[in-house]
């Protein structure tokens, strides 16, 4: 039975009861509008641990565009059920007062991992979202938390978050969870028109293509190939397409910097944003590539 809980103190009690029995928590924070991504999250965090928490709050600090704020979906009853579903245990759902009864000013430095990629084009982005995950988890104190990699620079920020705070909790990287023809999962999709729905699986089809380019062309070929894809399709704005070492996520020149390069991008379709990113290759640095 769903219990949900809308206030900070009740919430953490009622966990701690639980702990102190020997239950194990497993946490899957959200900010709603679930889909099979969050569901996938949650599915393993009930089968990892004895309690499946689940947090539902739509964090205006870490939204840099008011627009994009105003219009996050929102339908809590349909995640209520979805919930139900999979069996979760706790629903923490606060409101904007309950987590911040006065302004926040805390800043975090994540250094160079704060300042590629998301934490340059959305500034403040990151340090909202280390806020209200660090609350988080002092309000819901799991053994688990569960993160998925389609959001891989904010995983990466997390756990970098858990060494600043020194905080005991495992963070359990998942998979990108996609749609039948691609798209990866996301809570915007459904923002999504009929048509752009259509077009938008382009974009992971671009990934694969780049994919197997990588080590034929050299990092700036490929990084042309990839924004040359986008120059004629009027529906997509290509906001950036960065490679990166797999684990600062520092950009690359050349295939024989990283062990584990990626590839990350971001386009919009109309005023909605999509992310994804791929993996591009596994040790290429120890093959006979050269310095492309």
């Amino acid at each position: 039975m769903l219990k949900i809980f809308s206030k900070i103190s009740e919430t953490t009690s009622f966990i701690k009861q639980l702990k102190d029995v020997g239950k194990t928590v497993g946490f899957v924070p959200t900010m709603g509008a679930l889909h099979q991504g969050h569901l996938q999250l949650m599915r393993r965090a009930k089968l990892e641990n004895d309690i499946l928490v689940v947090s539902i709050f739509v964090n205006p600090i870490q939204f840099n565009n008011k627009s994009d704020l105003e219009t996050y979906p929102r339908v809590f009853e349909k995640d209520i059920k979805l919930l139900e579903e999979v069996n979760a245990d706790i629903l923490f759902s606060p409101s904007e007062q309950e987590m911040y009864p006065e302004p926040v000013n805390k800043e975090y430095d994540f250094g160079a991992l704060g300042n590629v990629m998301e934490g340059a084009n959305r500034p403040g982005h990151f340090n909202g979202v280390a806020i209200v995950v660090s609350k988080l988890f002092d309000i819901c104190i799991p053994h688990k938390a569960y993160f998925g990699e389609k959001d891989f620079q904010q995983l990466a920020i997390i756990n970098k978050l858990v060494k600043i705070e020194n905080t005991n909790v495992e963070i359990v990287p998942c998979e990108i969870v996609r749609e039948h023809d691609g798209l990866a999962m996301s809570s915007r999709n459904a923002r999504l028109s009929e048509n752009q729905r259509q077009l938008a699986p382009f974009i992971y089809e671009t990934l694969k293509k780049a994919q197997n380019f990588a080590g034929d062309k050299s990092v700036e070929q490929l990084k042309n190939w990839v924004k040359n894809q986008f120059i004629d399709k009027k529906e997509f704005d290509l906001e950036y397409f960065e490679i990166c070492d797999s684990i600062d996520l520092q950009p690359i020149n050349h295939w024989n910097q990283a062990e584990t390069a990626m590839g990350f991008i971001v386009v919009h379709m109309g005023n909605v944003r999509l992310i994804d990113n791929i993996r591009l290759f596994n040790n290429f640095a120890s093959s006979n590539i050269g310095n492309k």
